[in-house]
């Protein structure tokens, strides 16, 4: 089949398949990256051979690079970088060291069981800690589950790439011998770390900052400005590769810079661009799936099968509840946040970059993780529903420490400011007056469901959620909480 005509029928395939069987999909334990992944498999060389790719090809590697830095760009524009400002260490701090944990178990694992050279089983381990967000897109926007937990997953789908993607570019630049001297590797570092994030940073700032400044005086059409903020995630990475350095960081800053500066870009665009770089995703599972159809058979089976269960079941539950020792929070939330580490399409994105390195060993080494990205997609795509309803209904049945807190920094620090109280007769000389205050309800959530009583007026919002309430309301009224 002609290359062109076989993009087209892919294009049309993710875009008119997605919403026909999004129905079906929501309702069974299958989702849209392995249906996809599977989809690329049977049409590719180790299939039906309809499609042949192979690891270089220029269409797999436009997508995926679109993908990654659209990705990387949306996941710092929802940061929610205002909640963290004044606590952002800890979580930072504490998914941080998760993360190197579960690098360097995972480099152990695949030197043991795969065999390969200590450098490129590093690699692999740094890929496979890589999460995607793709799969926990649902469960993070699923308000019965504690916002602080919610939160710091979140938070390690958008983040653990920037301790994951600089470690795999400077092991495929120490792989390559890119810089032999130590002023030729600062200039690396420097390039890679610095200049090319700065300039992400810059375009961002001021792109958005343009965009809002222009829009004020003379009014732009909301359609473009959907494409304006594509041309700022293109521009930065474009700006970040000219100079030596990483595109996908200076995406990652660019988007960064639009939160840090309280710029902000209009939510068509937003909308547009979570549409866009869902339909990439998908689009770039099945380009995966066509090229792992002719280099799945490389990998050793049993022992990739036994790599995926260590990674799954033992290195991140073991790495997590290490760093979540100290967080407050019950065994229900330390083991959901502990299982939901699925491997998806950022970990086969940053293979791919190993395999354009040209290093030896590299087509196995995505062979070894596109299986283990096979596994996760059916386990973690499988569990998500279940688990997410049987952590529900525990929260309906108990009250659960992370409901009381907003964010995922609280979890993980003790409060020791006094929060001050009212007295119920003082509350209702309040309502009497000219001025009544805002009351809120913010039992638990079981609390809730078994108590029945309210206070005549009030505002149901979990404990969890109030910052999300309070989030654009203006401060003309008190505000008075009780709980049980």
């Amino acid at each position: 089949m002609n290359d062109i005509v076989a993009g087209f029928a892919l294009i049309a395939i993710v875009l008119l398949a997605t919403p026909l069987i999004s129905g079906l999909v929501d309702r069974s334990p299958l989702s849209f990256a392995f249906l996809f992944l599977l989809l690329g498999l049977a049409i590719g060389e180790g299939g039906l051979s309809l499609i042949e790719m192979d690891t270089h090809s220029p269409v797999l590697e436009i997508v995926a690079t679109l993908t990654l830095a659209l990705v990387l760009f949306l996941d710092a524009v929802k940061l929610q970088v205002e909640e963290l400002r004044a606590r952002w260490l800890v979580p930072v701090l504490v998914l941080g060291p998760g993360t190197i944990i579960i690098i360097t178990l995972g480099a152990g694992s695949i030197s043991w069981l795969i065999g390969v050279p200590v450098l490129l089983a590093f690699m692999g381990g740094a890929i496979l800690a890589s999460t995607d967000p793709v799969v926990l897109r649902e469960l993070i926007r699923d308000t019965r589950i504690p916002r602080s937990i919610r939160q710091a997953l979140r938070i390690e789908a958008g983040m653990n790439d920037i301790v994951v993607l600089p470690t795999v570019l400077i092991l495929i630049a120490i792989a390559g011998s890119a810089s032999s001297s130590f002023g030729g590797w600062s200039s690396f570092l420097a390039k890679l770390l610095v200049l090319g994030p700065a300039l992400g940073f810059a375009i961002g700032g001021a792109g958005s900052w343009a965009m809002f400044q222009i829009d004020k005086k003379t009014p732009i059409r909301r359609e473009l400005q959907s494409l304006y903020g594509l041309g700022i995630v293109l521009g930065a990475y474009a700006a970040g590769t000219a100079v030596g350095g990483d595109g996908f960081l200076a995406a990652f800053a660019a988007g960064l810079a639009v939160v840090l500066l309280n710029q902000s870009l209009c939510d068509c665009f937003l909308e547009y661009g979570e549409v866009t770089s869902e339909m990439a995703m998908l689009l770039s599972f099945v380009l995966f799936g066509i090229v792992l159809s002719g280099v799945l058979p490389d990998a050793p089976l049993w022992p990739t099968l036994g790599l995926a269960a260590l990674v799954i079941f033992v290195i991140r539950p073991l790495s997590l509840g290490l760093v979540l020792l100290r967080a407050k929070m019950s065994w229900e939330a330390r083991g959901f946040i502990s299982w939901f580490g699925p491997r998806g399409l950022n970990s086969l994105l940053l293979a791919l970059l190993v395999v354009q390195a040209n290093l030896d060993d590299s087509e196995l080494l995505l062979a070894v993780v596109g299986l283990v990205v096979l596994v996760s997609t059916v386990l973690h795509g499988a569990s998500a529903t279940p688990l997410t309803a049987w952590y529900a209904r525990r929260i309906r049945d108990s009250v659960h420490e992370e409901e009381r807190e907003s964010d995922a920094a609280g979890i993980f620090q003790d409060h020791e400011e006094g929060v001050p109280r009212i007295s119920v007769d003082a509350l209702h000389q309040q309502l009497s007056g000219s001025a009544p205050p805002v009351i809120l309800d913010v039992r638990s959530r079981m609390s809730y469901e078994h108590d029945g009583g309210r206070l005549p007026g009030d505002v149901r919002v979990p404990a969890d959620q109030v910052t999300d309430w309070a989030r654009g309301k203006k401060p003309d009224r008190s505000v008075v909480a009780y709980c049980t």
